[in-house]
């Protein structure tokens, strides 16, 4: 579906600028991979709201639902070296950049088990290994912090890329546009997505947010494009354009990225700031995962012979939920511990 025919959710008609599709056409071992890593988020995520409803998640849990799409796309086609830091809708990067859904299951429960040893909870877990800086609950903290990350890049040398995400409530964060400043100013190699789901919190993107989001950057020569978030492979095309222009020495790159969640801004979210046949019309017209199925169908793969790989993402689910309730929960001692670093000259 071409980019231009997309209506942006909250009633707002973006004006989207089409991305040359530099990616080869895809074979059906990266198709199915592709379907895997997507169905795998999604699968986690309704087990976490299903945890979440049984009292087993606590505070805020704001699910990927929808949106998964995006960082898929983004994930497939970078570099080893590059860094991932996003906001606090975060379960489905984690898992994009490898990590285990055991430990990030057990975070969220408030496990020892958990990435940040049940301290951290849904929004506020990391994995230096896999180059995974966090979720964070500040709203427009991540497009700063990943500005600095961009800096270590530089500094080190690694050509490596930050990889900044944010939703378009954070893209109206004042903070940010001095992080531009910084970034357009010493060319530093970060690419800003901006996941557009339609929705800051409650408010539609047609009141809150004047003008396309990715031409933010325009006042700092900052380039920017806008893509179909609901295509995977539109997805790849225009991070492959934009990690190699960031990689190859231009600075920072906006890429804002138009997409869709199914649930609530958090579990406490009723929603009733839209109705349930916008959101139906998404779930059956636009499904990232259901459009990638039709292609392999498409391509000669019967919904039968995806039928081993949805079952091992089931298991997958299953053992980290599994995992998450058999771990035991931190020590009180463990309040004291990871609050101060100490260097040694």
């Amino acid at each position: 579906m071409p980019v231009s025919s997309i209506k942006e959710a909250g009633g707002k008609k973006p004006r989207l600028k089409a991305v040359s599709n530099t990616n080869p056409k895809p074979d059906v071992a990266e198709m199915k991979k592709l379907y895997r890593d997507m169905l795998l988020i999604r699968r986690f995520e309704e087990k976490a709201g299903q945890l979440y409803g049984m009292g087993l998640i606590g505070g805020f849990c704001h699910l990927y639902i929808g949106q998964e799409a995006v960082v898929t796309g983004i994930q497939s086609v970078q570099e080893p070296q590059d860094t991932v830091i996003t906001a606090y809708r975060d379960h489905g990067h984690m898992l994009a950049c490898g990590m285990d859904p055991k430990g990030v299951m057990a975070e969220l429960t408030g496990r020892k088990g958990g990435y940040s040893a049940g301290k951290g909870g849904s929004m506020h877990m990391f994995s230096k290994e896999a180059n995974f800086f966090g979720g964070h609950g500040i709203v427009g903290a991540s497009g700063c912090l990943g500005t600095g990350l961009g800096f270590a890049h530089k500094y080190k040398g690694d050509n490596g890329v930050a990889v900044a995400y944010m939703g378009d409530g954070s893209a109206n964060q004042g903070q940010l546009y001095e992080s531009y400043n910084m970034a357009a100013l010493w060319k530093l190699p970060v690419l800003y997505v901006i996941e557009n789901n339609g929705y800051a919190m409650g408010t539609s993107n047609a009141r809150h947010a004047a003008g396309e989001l990715y031409r933010r950057g325009e006042g700092y020569g900052i380039p920017g494009e806008q893509v179909d978030g609901m295509d995977v492979f539109a997805v790849q095309a225009a991070a492959r354009q934009a990690l190699d222009y960031v990689r190859s020495g231009n600075g920072p790159y906006i890429l804002e990225v138009m997409t869709y969640r199914y649930r609530g801004h958090s579990m406490s979210d009723p929603g009733k700031y839209r109705s349930k046949e916008e959101v139906e019309k998404y779930r059956t017209e636009r499904d990232p995962i259901e459009q990638l199925k039709k292609l392999l169908e498409a391509e000669g793969v019967s919904e039968e012979a995806l039928k081993p790989l949805e079952k091992e993402v089931k298991e997958i689910v299953n053992e980290a939920a599994q995992f998450a309730q058999e771990s035991p929960e931190p020590d009180p001692s463990e309040l004291w511990t990871d609050i101060l670093v100490e260097v040694k000259d």
